[in-house]
């Protein structure tokens, strides 16, 4: 790994993080209408996996989609505007937060439906693979994407057709409020499961974006080289309620221990630490860093603020028969 390359993490994550907690901390005034999704403590995933794709390679997303948006080389301030529901959004203030789309980023789309990017994401590296492009479509979901029908299905036809495609599992334990117990048998992994499939699957630290960044890199130069799909499971957690800006420990599906634990395993702080100790930065470059991020954000929400919203014929637009 590169000392840049850390460096490029380190902004990346942290870029994404102070993003989400002004999201956070804007969201309660009202003025983003739509509901929201927060990635705060899996940016590692979108980051590491991202770090091997080219603006040709194409990217897919599900409802926690702002990292992967950011991270595939989306603009902040078209990402503040689609919240607000500004026409300079990057769907036109028609989308929000669960309907991300930017093709000139290669960023193909995201939907609240479970599962729902993954057969489109099969399409467009089918058709790659038709036309001899050496060019990798990816699909980031959740765990609970692997219990619908139509990742087994779109996972078969992948296999069958050697496509380049590469499945990203964002295992983050629950889905909404329900644990991963009450859902799929103990003791039965999920990328154990994918590879029965076919696909060539691992296990991976979803916190830790040196090794997703490894893994994503084998996976996608594999698929380039017509080796087939790949599966990565990526372990990790979300902080924040499933939908919305708050927390949810309250509620007491999951407990005080379990959340502490894994905040501990904070995957920026883990990059930040490494940057210290091995004196690839100091403690006042990386303040400095997280200021100019800050007032890159801050930029991006006066923008949002002060775009003006879509004309009511726009409505109309984009609308496919």
């Amino acid at each position: 790994m590169h000392d840049s390359s850390l460096r490029d993490f380190h902004y990346q994550m942290l870029r994404i993080r102070l993003a989400e907690e002004k999201i956070a901390e804007l969201y309660p005034k009202q003025e983003m209408r739509c509901p929201v999704h927060l990635c705060i403590g899996q940016e590692a995933i979108a980051v590491g996996v991202c770090a091997s794709l080219s603006e040709q390679d194409y990217v897919f997303s599900t409802h926690r989609s702002h990292g992967h948006y950011l991270a595939k080389g989306g603009d902040l301030k078209a990402l503040f505007a689609e919240l607000y529901g500004r026409v300079t959004g990057c769907s036109k203030g028609k989308g929000g937060s669960m309907h991300l789309i930017d093709l000139t980023a290669g960023y193909l789309g995201s939907t609240p439906i479970v599962g729902g990017t993954i057969p489109i994401a099969v399409g467009t590296a089918f058709a790659s693979w038709m036309r001899g492009e050496k060019r990798v479509s990816v699909v980031f979901f959740g765990e609970a994407a692997i219990e619908e029908g139509v990742f087994h299905e779109a996972a078969n036809f992948a296999a069958l057709k050697r496509l380049p495609i590469v499945f990203v599992c964002e295992n983050n334990l629950y889905s909404v409020c329900s644990p991963i117990s009450v859902r799929q048998p103990e003791g039965r992994h999920i990328y154990q499961v994918a590879k029965g499939l076919g696909l060539d699957s691992c296990q991976g630290d979803g916190n830790d974006v040196v090794e997703v960044a490894r893994l994503a890199k084998e996976a996608v130069r594999n698929a380039k080289q017509g080796k087939g799909p790949a599966f990565l499971e990526f372990m990790t957690y979300r902080w924040r309620e499933h939908c919305g800006p708050y927390y949810d420990n309250d509620l007491g599906y999951r407990t005080p221990a379990e959340f502490e634990e894994w905040k501990g395993r904070c995957p920026i702080k883990r990059v930040r630490n490494r940057l210290l100790k091995d004196g690839l930065s100091t403690s006042q470059e990386l303040d400095q860093l997280a200021q100019g991020i800050a007032i890159e954000v801050e930029e991006a929400v006066r923008f949002a603020e002060t775009s003006p919203f879509p004309e009511p014929h726009a409505l109309y637009d984009h609308i496919y028969a």
